[in-house]
């Protein structure tokens, strides 16, 4: 499943079940690349806090299908399979629209996200292309043009932060051969209203 020894719920001891049980979907499924902090249980519960209030919670401004689009193209870039089919499947059920989803991956695939979207979530994506690949040659010229297209300083955190953090989870991932193997994909801590729910439905 992963290049560590790690724990299933099964195998956890108490103090590890009461994270996994914060966490787990149906049938306590816990997500792998959650499973893989399994040996240092506080490093999951960090995870889970900023994963949670980075993408899930309500007090966001731009919708949630624009934060996975993120997600998913940062995932794209750094090649992390992983992280792009989970995060496709939740924006699937976000959209509920095949032809547009099915859309929106085509142009993923062929590098052609401008026909897809409109310039301000398209130039939203080049900010997210640019901070994953070269983060030091970012410059406020960068954060203006976001500006000029009608991103508030807020929002422009929040795609900074989803960036960010997705650059994190692809790295977990790779870094330690984690796979999709028994995952049930798609599922998410989405209960905006509580940032302590983070239970996967």
């Amino acid at each position: 499943m992963f290049w560590i020894k790690h724990f299933d719920y099964q195998e956890a001891d108490a103090r590890l079940k009461k994270v996994y049980d914060r966490v787990s979907g149906p049938d306590k499924n816990i997500d792998n690349i959650l499973m893989a902090h399994s040996l240092r249980p506080h490093t999951l519960i960090g995870h889970m806090a900023l994963y949670k209030n980075v993408l899930h919670n309500g007090n966001n401004k731009l919708p949630k299908w624009y934060l996975e689009t993120i997600g998913i193209y940062v995932s794209h870039i750094n090649n992390c399979s992983y992280c792009v089919e989970h995060h496709f499947e939740g924006l699937k059920r976000i959209w509920n629209d095949n032809a547009k989803s099915s859309k929106f991956k085509s142009a993923l695939e062929n590098e052609d996200l401008k026909s897809f979207f409109e310039e301000k979530w398209y130039l939203g994506l080049s900010y997210a292309r640019k901070l994953t690949k070269t983060p030091a040659q970012l410059k406020e010229s960068d954060v203006l043009r976001l500006k000029e297209q009608s991103f508030s300083d807020g929002e422009i955190l929040e795609i900074n932060q989803v960036v960010s953090y997705f650059n994190y989870a692809n790295r977990t991932v790779l870094g330690l051969g984690v796979n999709t193997v028994g995952d049930i994909l798609g599922l998410s801590p989405n209960d905006n209203t509580n940032p302590d729910n983070w239970s996967h439905v």
